[in-house]
């Protein structure tokens, strides 16, 4: 099904089918599973294999990579993650994806505009997706703590690394990824230089983690706090478009 074009009126084939695994977690689902098999079969300790065995499987499920089907829209600007919108608030972007890094590309203009967390529960599918498709200008990483994700000072105190991504017509979009409690490395599969196309695989956050867009200034969201999200598919906002959208939990 990759690269096929589907649309709303019927055009593309569609089937259920078991997501791929990420090669990033192969060697540790495999690795769990021999250890629990060792356990089992050399050791006997039934009591402790079994749920080892499962522990496995559940590492092959959190590194699992299904396909999307990627809104193609220049209007549209996508969710980079899967989890659930836990934060919109007002804020200046990270400084460094505003201030001049040396390389001749100008960064995101000063003031404040939108920010969408999306946090991502160890049952999300981690692979993080670019919201837009374009030149990749900046990707800095920078060391820090790891707090709860869903905390507000974890987008400035945890370890983090930030991508700015530059659309052929010039509009930049930053957006963050942030480590959490459990997670403890961030991998880019990404660099400066690099083209992309919008939903592409720009990196994963391993065991829990949060990812951050902002939006450009004069672009509301197009999600509401508590909606739950998928990367590659879920529109998150149109460029320019704004207004108020009300939900009801229920």
């Amino acid at each position: 099904m990759a690269g096929e074009i589907l649309d709303n009126k019927g055009r593309g084939e569609a089937g259920w089918g078991w997501p791929a695994i990420h090669p990033e977690g192969r060697k540790f689902g495999l690795i769990a599973a021999g250890v629990s098999l060792f356990v089992l079969l050399v050791l006997g300790w039934d009591m402790i294999g079994w749920p080892l065995l499962l522990f496995s499987i559940g590492v092959f499920a959190f590194f699992r990579d299904p396909e999307r089907v990627v809104p193609q829209s220049d209007a549209v600007i996508i969710s980079p993650a899967d989890g659930l919108v836990t934060l919109i608030t007002e804020v200046d972007p990270p400084v460094e994806l505003q201030i001049d890094d040396g390389s001749g590309v100008a960064g995101l203009p000063a003031g404040p505009v939108t920010r969408v967390s999306i946090f991502m529960s160890v049952f999300d599918v981690h692979i993080n997706r670019t919201p837009v498709g374009g030149t990749v200008r900046r990707v800095v990483y920078i060391p820090g703590r790891f707090m709860n994700a869903d905390l507000d000072k974890a987008s400035d105190e945890n370890e983090r690394q930030h991508i700015l991504i530059e659309r052929t017509d010039g509009l930049k979009i930053g957006f963050t990824q942030i480590a959490g409690l459990v997670a403890r490395r961030i991998v880019p599969f990404v660099k400066p230089g690099d083209m992309l196309a919008k939903g592409q695989r720009v990196g994963l956050i391993r065991f829990g983690s949060r990812v951050d867009v902002y939006l450009p200034a004069g672009t509301d969201p197009a999600v509401m706090i508590g909606q739950t999200v998928i990367a590659g598919e879920t529109v998150i906002a149109e460029v320019g478009r704004r207004g108020l959208i009300e939900g009801i939990s229920q």
